[in-house]
């Protein structure tokens, strides 16, 4: 698509650009000025294209602004039609896109301005962007890999525990420090990451996106979410009050979620349109929506704090505790309110779900409350997403898709009483064909050329059956009088032969 309009660019026009969300329909997009990024860019004091630029900077810089106001026009259109906002960035990797995008949150979009490639244009923008952030920032770096590297940099145990209680550490081991770090490299790595258990290429890969490299896809979107997730973090939680407090604010937030991504509208045949062009569903709309999908797991998960040590500090602990059960069946009924599902949600699951994790009746000083609907599965539907077919939908659509394929009865009568229009195509069509013979399903009729009236005929039944005669029956017992098929007249008259 990003192709297709930097061919249909005029450069002369640039202000008064249109974007071609088709190939086949040009009427389908939308207007736009592609002399300016939409939204932020990073760097900030660029110069945009110039003729001192060579030919592959000036395609990437021309892509990159064009993908900025694809991705408005997307980041809009969610807001207007779906209510949601939404955060982009805008690159040509995806680890790079997803840190360009956290620079303006919430509701906002970032692009990072090529050069991309440092040796022949100078310092790269990627290298600098990537140099600022921690390497426990980067996507694909995970906690524990990222306190090895830490540890080696510094020759000594990060001291990520003295940091706050929420966000980054305070001894803070950058991506530079890594990258310039003295015989850092694949080898190094390989030692410090690999081992059993380890992917074979660790090492590699995470090299890769310490210099910027991720060559993974971008995957495609699935039709529901794997899990759906809600969870709180807290200074200090440790009464039981307050617990079931929280757990009936998250599980009305996650029921909510659940029948917001996991079920949609029913199609109906009985829709009216209104004088002002919406429509309406007639009967009760809560029994209109169907389950694209539902969750057969719920787990509950907290974040209990560590002891104070002897000296009064507290280490820092990022360790989760856990407990799953069966999704109660209650939460599939939309026919009842959010509500009244939370009130005995949190009363008869999560409740002993929780006694289950802190037996005790109080100071458990949890940080974090999580709540997750897992284990989603898909529900019988007519697209190629469902888990096969839903029959109830196939008996409703019966009666439309076999009507081309209906046989009815006709009456002769009725024919004859409502034979008026039919009297006058006959009569044209005599006029061609002098002698036309009709086979309806019950009716055998014939079109006289010279009054154009159906009347029935014997001669043309006859033409009908004589289809139906067995063929073989040359043989009749002089016996019995019966007819016989050629190949069984030895053994009928070895039957009549027979003593009685």
């Amino acid at each position: 698509m990003v192709d297709y309009n930097l061919e249909m660019l005029n450069p002369h026009f640039l202000q008064s650009s249109y974007f071609h969300l088709s190939r086949s329909d040009p009427t389908i997009g939308f207007d736009f000025d592609c002399s300016n990024f939409a939204g932020h860019v990073v760097p900030e004091n660029h110069t945009g294209v110039n003729t001192a630029m060579d030919q592959a900077i000036g395609s990437l810089y021309m892509r990159l602004l064009l993908g900025s106001h694809l991705a408005q026009h997307l980041r809009h259109r969610l807001e207007e039609q779906k209510g949601y906002s939404s955060t982009v960035g805008i690159s040509t990797s995806k680890l790079i896109s997803k840190l360009i995008g956290n620079v303006n949150k919430p509701k906002g979009q970032t692009t990072l301005l090529p050069p991309y490639n440092s040796p022949d244009h100078g310092e790269s923008n990627i290298t600098l962007f990537l140099d600022e952030h921690d390497i426990g920032k980067i996507p694909g770096i995970g906690f524990r890999s990222a306190q090895s590297i830490r540890q080696h940099v510094l020759a000594r145990p990060a001291a990520i525990e003295d940091g706050l209680v929420y966000g980054g550490t305070k001894e803070s081991v950058k991506v530079r420090d890594v990258r310039l770090f003295p015989s850092m490299g694949v080898e190094v790595l390989e030692k410090l990451l690999g081992g059993s258990g380890s992917p074979k290429d660790i090492a590699i890969r995470v090299w890769g996106l310490i210099n910027g490299i991720d060559a993974s896809e971008v995957g495609r979107a699935r039709g529901v979410p794997q899990q759906i997730s809600i969870e709180d973090s807290y200074i200090r939680l440790d009464a039981m009050a307050e617990v079931e407090r929280e757990l009936k604010l998250l599980s009305r937030s996650l029921l909510s979620r659940i029948r917001t991504d996991l079920s949609c509208m029913e199609d109906h045949d009985d829709v009216s349109v209104e004088d002002d062009g919406t429509e309406r569903i007639s009967g009760d709309t809560r029994s209109s929506r169907q389950w694209l999908a539902y969750p057969k797991t719920l787990r509950l998960t907290t974040r209990p704090r560590a002891a104070l040590n002897p000296d009064g500090t507290r280490s820092r602990t990022f360790n989760r505790i856990s407990r799953s059960c069966d999704m109660p069946h209650l939460v599939l009924n939309l026919g009842s309110s959010i509500g009244d599902q939370s009130e005995v949600l949190v009363r008869e699951t999560l409740i002993p779900l929780f006694h289950k994790l802190h037996p005790e009746n109080s100071g458990w000083n949890l940080s974090l409350i999580n709540l997750c609907a897992a284990n989603i599965s898909l529900t019988a539907a007519s697209s190629r997403d469902g888990a096969g077919r839903d029959i109830s939908k196939m008996f409703k659509m019966q009666e439309r898709v076999l009507k081309d394929w209906k046989v009815e009865e006709i009456d002769a009568a009725a024919v004859n009483c409502h034979s008026g229009g039919l009297e006058e195509r006959a009569v044209e069509a005599a006029e061609n064909e002098p002698l036309v013979a009709i086979k309806e399903t019950f009716v055998d009729v014939v079109v006289d050329g010279k009054n154009g009236v159906f009347h029935e005929t014997q001669e043309n039944n006859d033409l009908w059956e004589s289809d139906d005669e067995v063929p073989g029956l040359n043989y009749t017992c002089t016996k019995c009088g019966l007819a016989v098929p050629d190949f069984a007249t030895t053994a009928h008259e070895r039957f009549h032969d027979l003593p009685d």
